[in-house]
């Protein structure tokens, strides 16, 4: 799952744009610094605006993301078919869907010091 992001990084020419951090029993993905993706023993998941979720949700195999099975369904977040994932060309469509629907976070600014 992880190559298949990263294949889709390398197919729109960002391979750099693209890390993973640990997080919650999984791996979090950023995109441009902007959170796009989650890897679980589920699947992967993506993280989309509400239109696209339920555009590829169309998908046989596309099921809403649940982070525990007895946990409600992700409303931003879709388990992408192996059919999508493994076609490099159509899954890196979506991950720059995934990119321009995700809001990086904004860094808080240091605190100043007092000088002594």
């Amino acid at each position: 799952m992880r190559r298949d992001l990263e294949d889709a990084a390398t197919h729109l020419g960002r391979p750099h744009d693209l890390r993973f951090h640990p997080m919650f029993g999984g791996l979090m993905a950023y995109f441009d610094e902007k959170p796009c993706a989650w890897l679980s023993a589920q699947g992967l998941a993506l993280k989309l605006a509400s239109a696209d979720v339920e555009l590829l949700l169309t998908h046989e195999g596309a099921t809403p993301f649940r982070n525990r099975p007895d946990a409600p369904p992700s409303r931003g977040y879709v388990i992408v078919p192996p059919s999508i994932r493994q076609d490099t060309p159509r899954f890196a469509e979506w991950l720059e869907r995934s990119a321009s629907a995700a809001v990086a976070h904004k860094k808080r600014p240091r605190p100043k010091t007092r000088p002594r």
